[in-house]
């Protein structure tokens, strides 16, 4: 299974502890594809050595510079926020992976990469990408309500998480307000990115929603609780999947993870960051969650407590009830 992020700036220990959260609870070995400004690579390579065998042995890993195949680097770059717009390269750099899950820096798994990856198989013939919707509530919504630019669906898609078939990516000629007939994925993002830059605010994220705007067939949408962020539950629980099954991403925007606004948020955070790897997960992990989570009652996001727990506790019991061995 083949995981990607871009890490640039301030962003080395955020993405070390998603890199822990996928490797804590994945069944299936896991590549990890880490592209990094050349500062942060030593960095990188060091502190994955010095995590335990039990563990290293679970994935490999590739560390790549930042680099943009078409236009002007130096625009990509300054595109939102440094290097976020690398992801819009993947499938043009990664030429021999088939399927990746990219994920923002802030994000965290609860439950096996194994189960988003199972959602590869859902897709139908025409569709190469799957994410999650932006907002479930059209009406306090982004794109709904400010968005100068077209946009999937009623409410828009959130790209921090997106599941992405490359091969089919790749040869795939793509409907474009530009030129009539299609263009491939590298031909398309500079000018469209030309066309649009002056109405878009969420940079790379913006040009996604405008690409399957015209290509709606394209794209699969899947539940929040696959991407679950403070706008889930900071205006009070809009995330009905969540509320069923569990938190199974956790997308820490705004920063949250850092500061004291959401801090259910925090708590998840800080006790995957604290979690000695070979200890007992539900006396490590489990229980100072439960009594971090205790103290978090008194906002909207901390009254609903099970939301967070429910996955996390699911994966730690198989965990436990299989001991499984990694081929």
């Amino acid at each position: 299974m083949h995981l990607a992020v871009v890490a640039c700036g301030d962003r080395l220990e955020e993405t070390l502890i998603m890199l822990k959260s996928a490797v804590l609870f994945s069944n299936r070995r896991l590549c990890f594809h880490i592209f990094a400004e050349d500062s942060l690579k030593p960095e990188f390579e060091k502190k994955l050595r010095e995590w335990p065998s039990s563990y290293t042995k679970k994935f490999e890993y590739n560390i790549y510079p930042i680099t943009f195949s078409v236009g002007n680097a130096q625009e990509w770059k300054k595109l939102f926020k440094p290097c976020a717009a690398q992801r819009l390269f993947l499938p043009v750099i990664l030429k021999d992976v088939d399927s990746l899950l990219y994920v923002d820096t802030d994000v965290l798994f609860l439950r096996p990469i194994d189960d988003i990856w199972h959602i590869l198989k859902e897709f139908n013939s025409t569709q190469l990408a799957a994410m999650a919707p932006e907002h479930e509530i059209p009406k306090i919504g982004w794109y709904s309500r400010f968005a100068r630019h077209p946009y999937y669906g009623t409410t828009g898609v959130n790209s921090g998480v997106m599941l992405m078939n490359l091969t089919r990516i790749r040869n795939t000629q793509f409907k474009n307000s530009m030129i009539p007939s299609g263009l491939t994925w590298e031909e398309m993002l500079y000018p469209l990115y030309q066309k649009y830059k002056n109405y878009i605010t969420w940079g790379d994220q913006d040009l996604l929603n405008i690409i399957f705007y015209f290509n709606p067939e394209c794209l699969y949408v899947f539940p929040c609780q696959w991407n679950y962020r403070p706008d889930h539950c900071m205006y009070g629980s809009n995330c009905k999947g969540a509320e069923e099954e569990g938190v199974s991403i956790l997308h820490g925007n705004r920063g949250v993870y850092h500061d004291d606004k959401q801090p259910t948020f925090k708590a998840l955070y800080e006790v995957i960051r604290d979690f000695p790897f070979e200890d007992n997960l539900f006396q490590s992990l489990y229980y100072p969650l439960q009594s971090k989570f205790l103290d978090t009652v008194h906002t909207l996001c901390g009254r609903i407590p099970q939301v967070f727990l429910k996955q996390i506790e699911k994966t730690m019991k198989k965990v436990y009830e299989n001991r499984r061995v990694f081929t």
